[in-house]
């Protein structure tokens, strides 16, 4: 299956994107760098997205830090035996914790391979994932997007790419998340690179970083 794994596949499906969608050239040009937003696959990579939800950049950064230094190794053994008080003490909400309860065990039980879902089309991946609690559609996609690289996700809940596309195409409001789902099925094949794009269209267009990021301890 594939998957986007280089600077040059970004580079492929901008001009895809163009050519499908002629609205898009413009915002191509006036982007500026597309990065590539890869962070390795793995149940480390998922912890780090669970405890970015909802919250900010900063505050995040600063959970997982404390979290995955009281928890060492970060697997789901580790997280499984560690008791409350790492939880408590890096500032991890109880619905938080409850979520990453639910992954480690999925993962050590067999429910999740993480090294399955890079393989699985978008709807099976995103699927498996969701069906952890806690688990919904935005982390699933985040998930697939950068780090299991699947070619063709949109995370349609994100709220910057909600406010970026409404911008950006001058939509008169911020579309839903159902809105955005259906605006977005024309950019297919290349939903993840046009989420990437957006991204970038809301750096440029706010003046701040908005894409969520992985910060993975393995």
């Amino acid at each position: 299956m594939r998957r986007i794994e280089s600077d040059a596949d970004i580079t492929e499906g901008l001009a895809a994107l163009a050519a499908t969608d002629r609205r898009l050239q413009r915002i191509i040009d006036e982007a500026g760098p597309i990065p590539l937003r890869r962070s390795p696959p793995g149940f480390a990579a998922m912890v780090s997205i669970i405890t970015a939800q909802q919250i900010s950049r900063a505050s995040a950064d600063a959970i997982l830090g404390r979290f995955s230094s009281l928890v060492d190794p970060l697997d789901p053994e580790s997280v499984l035996a560690c008791g409350d008080e790492p939880f408590r003490a890096a500032g991890m909400s109880r619905p938080k914790q409850t979520t990453l309860t639910a992954l480690a065990r999925a993962v050590i039980d067999g429910q999740l391979e993480f090294s399955q879902l890079a393989d699985l089309s978008a709807g099976e991946a995103r699927a498996k994932l969701t069906s952890i609690h806690g688990i919904g559609p935005w982390t699933a996609d985040v998930y697939l997007l950068i780090a299991a690289g699947h070619v063709d996700v949109f995370p349609a809940g994100d709220v910057a790419l909600q406010g970026a596309v409404a911008d950006a195409l001058g939509l008169d409001s911020r579309p839903s998340s159902k809105e955005l789902t259906v605006i977005a099925e024309s950019w297919s094949p290349w939903r993840s690179v046009a989420a990437r794009l957006f991204w970038a269209h809301w750096r440029k267009w706010r003046g701040r970083e908005a894409a969520p990021t992985i910060d993975a301890v393995d």
